[in-house]
């Protein structure tokens, strides 16, 4: 080894005289012990206040999403509020959330079990939340109307408040019923209800673009329309132009800002799904002066003969049999059946058979999925919707 004598080196490893070490090796040797420690003493007190901080900016962004919507009519409440999580996770805790809703009318109240939002140590200005169920609505003063349960609620948040930059909700086995007395009623069900909202132009201040894209499945609303009696799949992308911003205000509002501004709503993609029928369809509806839609989309239909009879065509020509007969009521196919047992059935299923007809005649032929389809327009005129020339029903006003 180098610095010592040949001699030395000569002896056998025990007997070799080693150097004695110098007081700064002493002392580094007496200090090693402590270092790692002090070390460890150092990164906890380094993360602890971290994650305090994380905390503040987590509870800070949460109470400025709060307040942008009680400045827009809507006040939410926490019968008790913690924050907990400690080491590595921030979770805000909101026991019996309630909110007012002021923005409508009549105004009314929501009621939740629970409420709770999460954010993570380096990202606390994203807020994911967790809704617990049953969720009630009531009128203020009233017993509850409405009530909706699932086996989950997420809402996700991106962006400090007031401007977001992104929104998503997402609803498993979701369920919504309107209360009557004893009698409660269906009113929609899903077992996936997602919905995601961004901005991709623009900026929350000045002039946002923002895509929304909504996808569903097994979904049901028997109430609304005979369509949506059986489960539906289905997926919507939109885009929306002419916000001014993002600014905590009713949606009349927004849209009444669209309208002004020559703004559209443009559905990029539609695709919903029956088991016996699909339709698809694109296209761009304005708002005119009086917060009505126009517009029109492009649809092909699948399974066209499977749509038509829920389309309620049969009402019409029933009305036109009680005009012809002059009955001051509603008797229709009944009133044929008066004349021969069973016409009325005949002439239901000969109405039906002919507007399938003539639609298709109208309609361009093409084939999707391997399947023939019928293209079509759908009309929006004044708030009325018209697939081809058959009426379909009215949408009411957005303001």
């Amino acid at each position: 080894m180098q610095g010592e004598s040949p001699l030395n080196m000569m002896r056998p490893q025990g007997s070799r005289v080693r150097r004695p070490r110098s007081a700064a090796e002493r002392r580094r040797r007496r200090i090693w012990p402590f270092l790692v420690p002090a070390a460890i003493v150092i990164l906890a007190a380094g993360w602890s206040w971290l994650w305090y901080h994380a905390a503040s900016v987590a509870d800070r962004t949460l109470a400025g999403w709060v307040e942008r919507e009680a400045a827009a009519g809507r006040v939410y409440s926490c019968g008790s509020q913690n924050i907990r999580g400690f080491p590595f996770n921030i979770d805000i805790d909101c026991s019996g959330a309630a909110a007012k809703i002021n923005s409508s009318q009549p105004p009314f109240a929501v009621s939740a079990e629970d409420v709770s939002f999460a954010a993570q140590v380096y990202h606390p200005t994203v807020l994911v939340g967790q809704v617990t169920g049953p969720l009630t609505l009531a009128e203020f003063g009233k017993p509850p109307s409405f009530v909706a349960n699932w086996s989950r609620a997420q809402i996700s948040v991106r962006g400090l408040p007031p401007q977001p930059d992104a929104v998503s909700v997402t609803l498993d086995q979701l369920r919504v019923d309107q209360l009557e007395g004893a009698n409660n009623t269906m009113l929609f069900s899903a077992a996936n209800a997602n919905l995601q909202s961004r901005i991709i132009g623009g900026s929350a201040s000045n002039n946002p673009v923002i895509q929304t894209t909504v996808q569903f499945t097994a979904a049901v609303a028997p109430t609304l329309h005979p369509v949506l009696t059986d489960p539906l799949r289905g997926e919507i992308n939109t885009v929306l132009r002419g916000f001014k911003d993002l600014a905590p205000k009713r949606w009349s509002e927004r849209f009444r800002e669209l309208q002004a501004a020559g703004g559209q709503i443009e559905i990029q993609s539609l695709r919903i799904e029956r088991a016996d029928a699909t339709i698809l369809g694109t296209g761009t509806l304005t708002v005119d002066a009086n917060g009505k839609l126009d517009g029109l989309l492009r649809v092909a239909i699948i399974g066209i003969e499977n749509i038509v009879p829920l389309l309620h065509v049969d009402k019409l020509v029933s009305q036109g049999i009680d005009r012809l007969t002059g009955s001051s009521s509603p008797l229709g196919f009944s009133a044929l059946d008066r004349l021969m047992p069973g016409l009325g059935d005949v002439v239901r299923d000969t109405a039906n058979a002919s507007v399938i007809d003539n639609i298709k005649k109208m309609g361009q032929q093409t084939e999707i999925d391997n399947k023939p389809a019928t293209v079509l327009p759908l009309r929006f005129s004044d708030g009325s919707v018209y697939l081809g020339m058959v009426p379909l029903g009215n949408v009411p006003p957005l303001f």
